[in-house]
């Protein structure tokens, strides 16, 4: 099994940044598929981050594409979403996951989640 555990969420104000990271335990982390999800209140949990295995391949929902980046490291078993130029619309609950990639990296179906952290960011 694999234990994942966010951090770094918080209260800003719009326009500011926030770095999340997401510590994975378990011993089939470097091969698996992580991503990021997030979840308002009503809302449901969309995916908003993916990266493979290696770190090469990456994916942004339209909503996020070219404020947030995510990147992992396999040796620091951590991956980590900068989420930059932040908006009220990006409050919301955010989980870290792993699991698998469909369509290539269009949909994750996550096989374990994170408690969440959350982002909370003031008009």
């Amino acid at each position: 099994q694999v234990q994942l555990v966010e951090s770094g969420g918080g209260l800003v104000q719009a326009g500011d940044s926030l770095r999340l990271s997401c510590a994975a335990s378990g011993r089939t982390f470097s091969s698996a598929a992580t991503g990021w999800f997030r979840q308002a209140p009503g809302k449901e949990r969309d995916y908003v981050a993916g990266i493979s295995w290696n770190g090469v391949l990456t994916y942004y929902a339209d909503s996020v594409k070219g404020r947030f980046a995510i990147s992992r490291d396999n040796a620091k078993s951590t991956v980590y979403l900068q989420m930059n130029s932040l908006k009220p619309e990006d409050t919301a609950m955010y989980y870290c996951a792993t699991g698998r990639f469909l369509r290539g990296m269009e949909e994750m179906r996550p096989d374990y989640w994170g408690q969440g952290t959350q982002v909370t960011v003031s008009s």
